[in-house]
């Protein structure tokens, strides 16, 4: 697995591979270079961007994208090369067992709707859960390390609801060098205590994911 910026992740085994959430704070450049499948989490900037995704289906005749129904209803002119799927769903996607699970993104705002949000389990090891404290058992968790929507708590609170035997922080592009030093202090204080890894992935950084 390698972190591609902000929430993107980049999955590969053997000759397949998977990009999840590759929005506008995701560099340019080959996040979607021969990729299967891309897993869209919600319709947020930070995690979708449209034109860049039509641009890659255009590009590569091969590619799918999987999705919840709000972002799947902005694709309607890409027809079958974009599929809806929801909390509970479990397909096989390029050669990937995926399961998905969770349904609204965080309260961001009081006077704001929450929008869908669906998260990935693969291979039943790494769960992307987007932008939601969706609980589950997941030996791998990719936990949102800041955001306008979460406090740091509550970062706390949902590794210790699912306890992983590792997580790595992503959801961090909006912090500065000062933001990311204070993610990384909170990852270390609760990785000490829960005697697990946790630590944040830099961009560029790839991690062996071994069951």
């Amino acid at each position: 697995m390698t972190k591609l910026g902000h929430s993107c992740v980049r999955l590969q085994k053997d000759d397949r591979t998977l990009v999840i959430d590759p929005g506008v704070l995701t560099p340019e450049g080959d996040a979607l270079a021969g990729a299967d499948a891309v897993l869209i989490t919600h319709e947020h900037f930070d995690h979708y961007q449209a034109e860049r995704l039509r641009q890659a289906l255009t590009d590569d005749p091969r590619l799918t994208v999987y999705t919840c129904g709000a972002v799947a209803a902005d694709l309607t002119d890409l027809g079958d090369r974009v599929r809806t799927v929801g909390d509970g769903d479990s397909l096989t996607i390029a050669g990937f067992d995926v399961a998905v699970a969770g349904q609204k993104h965080e309260v961001v705002h009081p006077d704001v709707p929450q929008v869908e949000n669906i998260g990935f389990l693969i291979d039943g090891e790494v769960f992307h859960p987007g932008d939601a404290f969706t609980v589950l058992e997941a030996p791998t968790l990719l936990v949102p390390g800041q955001a306008p929507w979460m406090k740091a708590p509550e970062m706390i609170e949902y590794l210790r609801a699912v306890a992983p035997r590792r997580a790595f922080a992503v959801h961090d592009g909006l912090l500065n060098d000062f933001g990311l030093g204070l993610l990384d202090n909170q990852l270390k204080g609760e990785s000490e205590r829960q005697k697990a890894e946790f630590r944040r992935l830099k961009p560029g950084e790839s991690v062996e994911l071994i069951p």
